[in-house]
């Protein structure tokens, strides 16, 4: 009877302290793991299945366990952040598995990927025909994410009011975290300095800058760290 209470107890506090950790982490855990924070959920959960079941380990060297995961994952996430070549390393890049309806048979074999599973991601997203479809990417948290071709798009208010006009293209990312991704620059044929033209006819350096995009549609979009709102909101 005092072994099962016992096992009660460790059961209920191994959740409570997992509930704890996961909070503590962010919503990003819950939603989208990469590699890193794939790694930690398992070992953090096999740590708090022993803190439930298993008597003979120690509880204070589990819970130093517990420590010592959630600390490395949350200091490794803030790492993330700040750095972009860790981020790419930790978690990888998207890659590009069909373009301009031609399927990219050797990307889809680095990602271990049969047909099978493509048509399958592809149905749930209402599309069954390749020729639809401009670029599909397999995502770094393992979804799928699809631009279909113009044609084949939803027409929006915008579209009515101005006609559609020109092909759709990739979207070409310039600017993230405040540093010009030279390679892609390059990759695209765009010179630096129409970048830096941009940012000075807005009296910005590209340090006060996010993100900075060129669009699908070849407008360009740009973040900036301070954007100025006064009161932003976060639902909790």
């Amino acid at each position: 009877m005092v072994e099962d209470l016992i096992i009660l107890i460790r059961s209920i506090s191994a959740f409570i302290i997992l509930m704890i950790i996961t909070r503590f982490l962010g919503k990003q855990t819950l939603s989208n793991m990469n590699f890193h924070e794939f790694v930690t959920a398992v070992i953090l959960g096999a740590i708090a299945a022993n803190l439930a079941f298993n008597e003979k380990i120690q509880i204070l060297h589990l819970l130093i366990s517990l420590g010592v995961f959630t600390v490395t994952s949350y200091l490794l996430s803030k790492i993330i952040l700040k750095s972009r070549k860790f981020r790419m390393w930790t978690a990888g890049t998207p890659t590009i598995l069909i373009e301009g309806g031609n399927i990219l048979e050797d990307n889809l074999k680095k990602n271990n990927m049969t047909l099978d599973t493509l048509n399958q991601m592809l149905r749930q997203k209402v599309i069954f025909d390749y020729s639809e479809i401009e670029y599909a990417l397999m995502e770094v948290n393992g979804k799928i994410s699809v631009m279909k071709k113009k044609e084949y798009q939803n027409v929006t208010l915008k579209d009515l009011k101005n006609g559609v006009k020109g092909d759709l293209k990739f979207p070409i990312e310039l600017i993230m975290d405040g540093r010009l991704l030279e390679g892609n620059l390059k990759a695209n044929n765009i010179p630096p300095d129409w970048m830096m033209e941009k940012l000075k006819t807005r009296g910005r350096r590209i340090e006060d800058v996010f993100y900075a995009v060129k669009g699908s549609d070849g407008q360009l979009y740009i973040d900036f760290y301070k954007d100025k709102i006064q009161h932003p909101i976060d639902i909790e």
